[in-house]
């Protein structure tokens, strides 16, 4: 079964159990999954799913942040709320020292030297751990690997 398929079965049974937040995201899920298709003319894939998953859930995470500095705490925990319920559909995630790993694997793959090679390490990088990592982890390992 593919991700797409999984959201969908999750969101008829939001309206069965009557699971109105979850619902809620759900559905916002599958809008920005149906514009992304009709914008680009495709057929997502998994690899694209997960990556407008994480992008939704960096945005939320944004958005706790600036709710939190406002004194609007009812708003940061619903965005809280649907960050658990989008985290769902991601794969397990990379710990710190996986990360430090496989970008030191990188750099060597790639011969890179110094902060001059920092974005070429970065587009390898995304290629090969998006949607296992957060990139602004990588980007802190790749920075640490070519400051050696």
């Amino acid at each position: 079964m593919s991700l797409k398929d999984r959201i969908t079965d999750d969101m008829k049974a939001a309206m069965r159990a009557r699971e109105s937040e979850r619902l809620g995201t759900i559905r916002m899920l599958l809008a920005a999954m149906k514009q992304r298709e009709v914008d680009e003319r495709i057929v997502l894939d998994d690899a694209a799913v997960v990556a407008i998953v994480d992008k939704l859930v960096k945005q939320r995470k944004d958005s706790v942040t600036a709710f939190r500095q406002g004194a609007r705490e009812d708003l940061a925990v619903k965005e809280e709320a649907e960050i658990v319920v989008l985290e769902a559909y991601l794969p397990q995630r990379l710990t710190a020292e996986q990360i430090a790993a496989q970008v030191a694997t990188l750099v060597t793959e790639l011969g890179a030297a110094g902060p001059g090679d920092m974005g070429r390490v970065m587009a390898a990088a995304k290629a090969r751990l998006g949607g296992q990592a957060e990139m602004a982890l990588v980007s802190a390992a790749v920075k640490q690997a070519l400051s050696k």
